[in-house]
Order: structure tokens, then sequence, then C-alpha cells
């Protein structure tokens, strides 16, 4: 059904990011990547990209293909006959290293080291408490990037977060866009991020000209794959 609709699911998507506007902050910045708050990496073990692991299901649209890229970076590749029209990056972050999400894991009421039952809801509402905490700050961060670098010529709109399956654990799907004044999408982020009670996963990709990577080039085709990406998210082999 997906090869169906993918065509229309992306016309309603740049139909529908105007209307985002409402919850427009004024005014951002630099145009800089986005990044999570700075905390250590976990080393990727072994060689190889983590997605030769972790890729279950990688549906895709008609003509399309998607797989681990090639190398140690932990980036998924999509592509079509041949030419690469976007990545989608993982990072994955310790949470021995992470006193931030430490934070927020002992403001939702799981202090880190204690043994939690991971499948009592009592405990996916908590984290998922924590989670959203994340998102919030992680937006903040990009609003504090932007803030000034394009003034009143862009305006960013941020997506309401949603409670989603990150493979067998339970996640966040975000997202955010930058609306010109003068109408069309300047830049577009998508992102999933689930914990499993020792690392933090973070998966993004973006419509966004000066990100180096976890990229696609033109905006239609991140609109085209978007609901594929979510498929690809909820079939993760994670933890």
């Amino acid at each position: 059904m997906l090869r169906l609709y993918h065509l229309l699911l992306g016309a309603i998507l740049l139909v529908l990011i105007p209307l985002g506007v409402k919850f427009v902050l004024p005014q951002f910045s630099p145009t800089k990547p986005i990044k999570p708050p700075t905390v250590a990496k976990l080393p990727n073990p072994g060689k190889g990209n983590i997605w030769q692991k972790i890729l279950g299901n990688a549906t895709a649209p008609t003509n399309w293909q998607v797989a681990a890229c090639e190398g140690n970076a932990p980036l998924l590749c999509v592509s079509s006959k041949g030419e690469l029209l976007g990545t989608v990056e993982i990072n994955v972050y310790p949470l021995a290293n992470n006193q931030d999400f430490q934070k927020k894991l002992l403001a939702a009421g799981i202090p880190p080291g204690n043994k939690v039952d991971y499948q009592s809801s009592k405990y996916q509402t908590q984290v998922l408490t924590a989670l959203k905490a994340w998102v919030a700050d992680n937006y903040a961060a990009f609003v504090k990037d932007r803030q000034g670098g394009y003034g009143k010529e862009i305006t960013f709109s941020a997506y309401p977060a949603q409670a989603v399956p990150v493979g067998k654990l339970q996640g966040m799907r975000y997202g955010f866009a930058g609306l010109k004044q003068q109408g069309g999408v300047q830049e577009q982020h998508i992102g999933h991020v689930a914990f499993d009670g020792t690392k933090l996963y973070v998966i993004t990709t973006a419509f966004d000209p000066d990100s180096q990577t976890g990229k696609f080039e033109k905006l239609e085709n991140l609109a085209i794959f978007q609901p594929y990406l979510y498929a690809i998210a909820a079939d993760l082999r994670l933890p």
C-alpha cells in the first residue's frame, strides 16, 4: 500500500507543512547542522557500519534501494538506479557518559543505575517523559543555533512529538521545518530517539543544504521516503 500512495503522501506533506506556522517562533539563527547535547558517543564495535547489524525490513518506494552505506560511518544509504538520494544517520550515546539524560531520567522518577522492569507500563511512561524532555531541549538548542542568522526571512515550526516504537523500544518521533516567508521550505528535520536502559539511540535525517550527513539533497525525495523511514525505524533490531 505504501507503494501506491507514497507520491500522494509526499504531496500532502508539502501542503501541510505551512499549517504548522501557528507553532512558529519568529527568529532563528546561523545555518549550522543541529546536534544533540554534546556527550561521548559509543565507539562503533568492531568493523563495519552499525546499520548492518540493526537494519530489519528495509521497505522502500518502487525502484529505490535502502542499505547500510559502505565503510564505518553510521549511515543508511537511500538510492535509486545507482544515484544516492539521501542518508539517515544513527548516533548511540552511552548513558554512563550522558549526564544530561541521567538528569532527565531522574526527574522522570528513574534513578540511573537502578534495575527497572522494562516491560512495565510505569517504566515506559517514565522513559517517554524523559525522552519528551530530551526532544524539547533538542529543539531549544536548534532555536538557539539558528537565532539571528535567518532574521525574519525564515520561521521555524516544530511538529508535535509522538510516542512510537523504535524496534522493540518505546521511542519518540519528532521534527521541525524552516519555512521561507516568500513560500517554500528552507530545511526540514525528522528524528527518532529511544532508550534501552544503557544507551540512547538518535536517528536523524533532513533536507538541509548545510548538513554534511544524514540528509536528502531534494525535499521531494525526503517527503516520499518519510513513511518508509517510519516503517524502518519500527522494525529495527533494537535493543
